[in-house]
């Protein structure tokens, strides 16, 4: 359990920097059987989605969901995404009300000619004016646990909160002679473990490193302020009958009583 003082201190920099990281915050024991499941759920995504996984993938998504999880694994990690551990971080960026969005698996490519690229996630929902709110307004984070040793990830700083510059922009929408995957001065890489745990904002500007045993399980969590319930998948959400069985389900719930809300104003 992170004490109120380390959760504090996490808050500033994830304030001032858009990340923080805890080393070896996870147990040899809980990366092992995180690992299983997800890795489960990976062999049987590649044997359904083979051709995009051969051409082109680097990430799938949804791995809380019912296609490729019998229910007692997709309780093994609802229950981990909900642990304290993984609730004590969360709670130093949002300290109330935290909602779940989702998970996505991180891996490397089997295409050799795909490279690691620059990019916000907000980029890929809006326009470059609708990004720049989105940086200002939105809170959506990622909290990312490397199954192996891998190269990490590479950060801008700060950009949670600012607007690109100009050489950051050029990379990042490939453009005045530039591409996604070019070097950016100030980038800053973080180097990731097993076991260790990565917070940052997903609007940031970063990029994952491809290399080594890459294999990284991402949970995405939100702002209840921040509108957001109906990017939320529902097969990525457990049951009313699992939730029963999740040792602290107030993430999902919190999910939930935001999709319920939705569903009810567009009734009135």
């Amino acid at each position: 359990m992170l004490k109120v003082e380390k959760q504090k201190q996490l808050n500033n920099e994830y304030d001032e920097q858009g990340y923080f990281v805890i080393r070896n915050y996870f147990s040899a024991a809980e990366i092992s059987a995180l690992r299983e499941v997800v890795l489960k759920f990976h062999e049987n995504w590649k044997e359904d989605n083979i051709q995009f996984y051969r051409s082109e993938a680097f990430n799938s998504s949804v791995i809380t969901g019912i296609d490729y999880l019998e229910c007692d694994d997709r309780l093994k990690l609802f229950n981990f995404i909900s642990s304290t551990k993984m609730m004590d971080a969360v709670e130093s960026v949002i300290p109330h009300d935290a909602a779940f969005m989702n998970t996505q698996l991180f891996f490397n490519p089997v295409n050799p000619k795909q490279k690691d690229f620059w990019h916000r996630d907000c980029q890929y929902d809006f326009g470059v004016e609708q990004q720049k709110i989105a940086v200002q307004e939105t809170q959506v984070v990622h909290l990312r646990v490397p199954l192996f040793d891998e190269l990490g990830m590479e950060l801008i700083p700060g950009t949670h909160k600012r607007w690109d510059n100009e050489e950051e922009f050029n990379v990042r929408q490939e453009i005045n002679g530039k591409v996604s995957n070019d070097s950016i001065s100030g980038g800053e890489v973080i180097g990731l473990a097993a076991g260790d745990l990565l917070v940052f904002s997903a609007d940031m500007i970063h990029r994952g490193l491809y290399g080594m045993d890459r294999l990284a399980l991402d949970i995405l969590v939100f702002d209840p302020d921040g509108d957001f319930a109906d990017y939320v998948d529902d097969e990525c959400l457990p049951s009313i009958e699992m939730l029963g069985k999740i040792a602290d389900p107030r993430l999902f719930q919190s999910t939930l009583d935001l999709k319920a809300q939705c569903l009810l104003a567009e009734s009135c």
